[in-house]
């Protein structure tokens, strides 16, 4: 009998611990939702965690967000910004990071600064000595927003511009990234640790530095390199294009030919790009080099 009461008394003690659990786990909506917001630049993920206070019919600047004082740049916890690489906010270098984006605002101008203090609660423990970067920007008149967000705007492989929105301002901030620097850092890493028989390591690195029109010299070397390995449709044709762009139209049309022969009796190889190629050996024809403006 005393046994069957310990094991009920043992049951009951687990009822409350279970529920004690399920208590915890419960869980209200935020008057100021949370949201998340990533852009890639180029290569380069950029990421903002913020909570969207609404104006709710109040005064916001210089009211409900003093002028002159640290602001959260949201509600909640304080607003993080999190770069996957170095990028350059206004001018200034930003290291590959998480960080508190805290804002100072006033009417005619707003300090927007990136501090290492991120996990603030709000700004109340904020100090300026723990900014990695901070810029000042001007904020603009726009239209009405009633729950504050952000956007980025007008991105490009190289560049966006990171827009704070609330109320009838917007406060602009551009952030740009060498796209090009990083992914020729990558591209020579990964050649460098590439196999023998690997081709399309140097291809992809000589076809992507070829479109972007930087470091001219490897490139040569690279395709050259990928073509010693494998000479096939995507090989022979860039090194065309090299060859074309060097002025030399009578090896850029014999290596297109191949290229396209080449193409012709690969069925990976889709028609559109074969296409592409026999317009390239077309417009490099001496009929049609003439007849380019500037020639004669």
């Amino acid at each position: 009998m005393r046994l069957l009461q310990v094991a009920r008394l043992a049951a009951c003690a687990a009822l409350v611990v279970a529920q004690s659990a399920s208590a915890q786990q419960f869980s209200t909506p935020r008057p100021s939702p949370g949201a998340k917001l990533t852009q890639t630049v180029g290569t380069t993920d950029l990421t903002i965690n913020y909570s969207r206070p609404g104006v709710k019919g109040r005064a916001i600047w210089g009211a409900l967000v003093p002028y002159g004082q640290p602001w959260r740049t949201g509600a909640n916890e304080a607003t993080q910004f999190i770069c996957s690489d170095e990028i350059v906010v206004e001018g200034q270098k930003l290291a590959a990071g998480t960080y508190a984006l805290v804002t100072i605002p006033s009417a005619d101008s707003w300090v927007v600064a990136f501090s290492t203090q991120k996990e603030m609660w709000g700004a109340f423990a904020y100090e300026a000595k723990n900014d990695a970067v901070r810029v000042t920007v001007k904020p603009v008149a726009a239209e009405h927003v009633e729950r504050m967000q952000f956007t980025f705007d007008d991105p490009t492989p190289e560049s966006t511009v990171m827009n704070l929105r609330w109320e009838k301002l917007s406060v602009p901030v551009k952030i740009t990234v060498d796209t090009n620097g990083k992914t020729l850092a990558s591209a020579r890493t990964a050649i460098a640790a590439a196999k023998p028989d690997d081709w399309r390591t140097p291809f992809r690195a000589a076809s992507w530095a070829f479109d972007a029109n930087v470091a001219p010299d490897e490139v040569k070397v690279w395709a050259a390199s990928a073509n010693k390995v494998k000479d096939n449709f995507q090989t022979s044709g860039l090194l065309a294009r090299l060859a074309a762009k060097g002025g030399d139209t009578k090896t850029a049309t014999m290596l297109m030919q191949k290229s396209i022969a080449f193409g012709k009796a690969d069925t990976t190889v889709a028609k559109e790009q074969i296409e592409n190629f026999q317009k390239m050996l077309t417009e490099w024809s001496p009929a049609n080099a003439a007849a380019k403006p500037g020639k004669k």
